[in-house]
């Protein structure tokens, strides 16, 4: 069974003073999982670029920052946002596509490091601004043997380079003088089976074999991209970090080492994976509806949480104080956009639910507050954070139909 850290009596207390819908984040719990997966991976020279579009909140950023990671970053918003937590240099992987020129010339002037997703672009730096002296490219394998629906198959994908392509950018880049390389990939998403992750990661060492006896050059880092999943479902088993790192030891050892290839960097760029489990929606219900089938009508929509009604994700739900209850009702949890896919679950067997419970959506702390948006004039939901002390603190407040209007010209037509 999945549970909160929070009570009865204290979420009513937070609902009193702060409304609902919000979203709410355990401190504690996001630490100790970076903690666990730096420990995991201590075995070699490791980072972790959290990847800035799960979770794009300032205070949760400072706080992977205190415990030792960099941030992925794919847009001019998250690279300010990057800036304003005093993130600069090599701890920003600058990792976007279709790339406009504004956002390379602002990422190479915070120094990061550029993951170029195309060959052409190569050409593009050239010409209008210049080749850093770190270069890392993206790869494609074009097919991977082991691959998921959620990014599905690497071929189908507009991301990356292909390896031909990548030995040839990698010679241009060697001959423009560049003196540190990396090599990215990313492509599997959400995935609990812990041997993809593996295979990633043999399929990336080889191909550093590969590049060093073809082109003699030396690799410095390499990203094995992000992609591990979280157990959504109550019966779905968490990922052992401790196990997967064993395996890509192994393999590293095997490859690298007694390969007699030069030592490198490892790099990760988990999102969901670091703040996923630890982030709650909380709502409150405001009606419910018996027509054909029995509807629970909360003050949250999909406007605060997408997932569900776009990918037809699950999320657990629990009702605030009827956790032990038996799960005899079988209901549609719906919000009030003027879309019919608005639901955050269908035939979801729970307790009896009453106008005036609390509904606690599980697993939203990364791809949840990030993704909303305002159809039908939603607002925003605030973004509050479960401190290690037990006190709560607003790190986002909700927005208002000032904001909603500020940018518009209404007066003139």
């Amino acid at each position: 069974m999945k549970i909160s850290p929070f009570n009865k009596e204290k979420i009513l207390e937070i609902t009193e003073k702060y409304g609902t819908p919000f979203y709410i984040y355990d401190e504690k719990a996001m630490r100790e999982n970076v903690r666990n997966l730096l420990s995991s991976f201590s075995w070699c020279e490791f980072k972790e670029y959290f990847a800035v579009k799960a979770t794009p909140t300032p205070y949760i950023l400072n706080i992977l920052k205190e415990e030792g990671c960099g941030l992925d970053c794919s847009s001019m918003a998250e690279l300010i946002l990057a800036e304003k937590c005093n993130v600069s240099g090599e701890s920003i992987m600058f990792s976007s596509n279709n790339t406009p020129l504004e956002e390379y010339k602002k990422a190479m002037n915070m120094g990061a490091i550029i993951n170029l997703d195309d060959i052409t672009h190569i050409d593009f730096l050239k010409k209008n601004l210049y080749i850093p002296s770190t270069m890392c490219l993206r790869y494609n394998p074009g097919h991977f043997a082991v691959w998921n629906n959620i990014i599905g198959e690497p071929g189908d994908a507009k991301f990356g380079f292909t390896k031909k392509q990548l030995f040839e950018g990698y010679k241009i880049l060697k001959d423009a003088g560049v003196k540190k390389f990396g090599l990215h990939t990313m492509i599997v998403s959400n995935e609990l089976d812990g041997r993809c992750f593996i295979e990633v990661a043999r399929m990336m060492f080889e191909l550093v074999v590969e590049i060093y006896k073809e082109l003699s050059l030396e690799i410095d880092f390499v990203n094995l991209g992000g992609g591990l999943g979280i157990a959504y479902r109550p019966e779905e088993k968490s990922l052992d970090l401790k196990d997967i790192s064993e395996h890509v030891k192994d393999l590293y050892e095997l490859l690298i080492i007694k390969g007699n290839i030069k030592p490198f960097k490892l790099f990760t760029e988990f999102g969901r994976f670091i703040t996923g489990p630890y982030g709650y929606l909380v709502s409150k219900v405001i009606h419910k509806k018996e027509i054909y089938k029995n509807y629970i009508g909360l003050d949250a929509t999909m406007a605060d949480l997408m997932r569900p009604a776009v990918y037809g994700a699950y999320h657990h739900i629990t009702v605030i104080g009827k956790e032990h209850k038996p799960a005899l009702y079988k209901y549609d949890i719906t919000g009030s956009l003027c879309e019919n896919n608005d639901k955050f679950a269908i035939d979801r067997l729970l307790p009896h639910i009453d106008t005036g419970d609390i509904i606690v959506i599980h697993d939203t702390g990364a791809h949840g507050h990030a993704m909303g948006f305002n159809y039908n004039g939603k607002l925003r939901s605030p973004e509050l954070m479960l401190k290690e002390d037990g006190s709560v603190r607003l790190i986002r407040r909700r927005e208002t139909l000032d904001d909603y209007f500020a940018t518009v010209n209404i007066s003139e037509q």
